[in-house]
């Protein structure tokens, strides 16, 4: 075994008994659950038993998860550095969900009062604010979002969003869609179309 194998194991071991004790479990009730023996299980967290394909595939059963995400073993690469996303704001990929990704910008104007230059395109869309207090325009409806509030909504809805007041920061979280709904607004931005000015990020 190398030592790449050797530390994959003691990882998957260590996930094994992390989520049993988080999930509320005992030895025996994991055991139990899995068609195990309990002495079998506590060797398997412990070391003293070799791990098992088809003992791996039912105790991921068991505790609720895949057998994909009890032995990954992507720890690399765990910082991630921003990306430029316009001249507010800052992206960052999702990689553990390519369909996902955050983005957060700093608002420094109100939203559009016309509303025939909101956008709508398909997707969900969640936000914190971060600081200050936002507008989102939804609709015929307005909402005030204060700093530690959020919003989700389908943005099929014409949407935009800006500033009250002061400036404020605000975190953005796009699935695929939302998020290629807003590059197209923002390629339409850079490319000079004047409806693509809509106040949404």
């Amino acid at each position: 075994m190398t030592q790449e194998d050797d530390s994959l194991d003691s990882l998957v071991r260590k996930r094994i008994r992390a989520l049993r004790v988080a999930q509320g479990l005992s030895l025996e009730e994991l055991a139990t659950r899995a068609h195990l023996s309990q002495s079998s299980l506590s060797r398997i967290e412990s070391g003293q038993r070799r791990l098992a394909l088809d003992q791996l595939v039912t105790l991921a059963r068991a505790l609720d998860t895949t057998l994909d995400q009890l032995v990954e073993n992507a720890a690399d690469d765990v910082v991630i550095s921003p990306m430029i996303h316009g001249a507010h704001g800052l992206s960052w990929p999702m990689k553990g969900d390519p369909a996902m990704s955050i983005m957060r910008r700093r608002l420094t104007e109100p939203p559009p009062d016309n509303p025939a230059t909101m956008r709508a395109h398909p997707g969900r869309e969640w936000l914190v604010v971060l600081s200050g207090t936002a507008i989102l325009m939804l609709g015929h409806r307005r909402f005030r979002i204060g700093t530690n509030q959020a919003a989700e909504f389908p943005t099929m809805m014409p949407h935009a969003i800006g500033a009250e007041g002061r400036p404020c920061e605000v975190m953005f979280i796009f699935d695929r869609d939302a998020r290629r709904g807003h590059r197209e607004t923002d390629d339409q931005r850079e490319n000079g179309d004047s409806d693509a000015q809509s106040g949404s990020p």
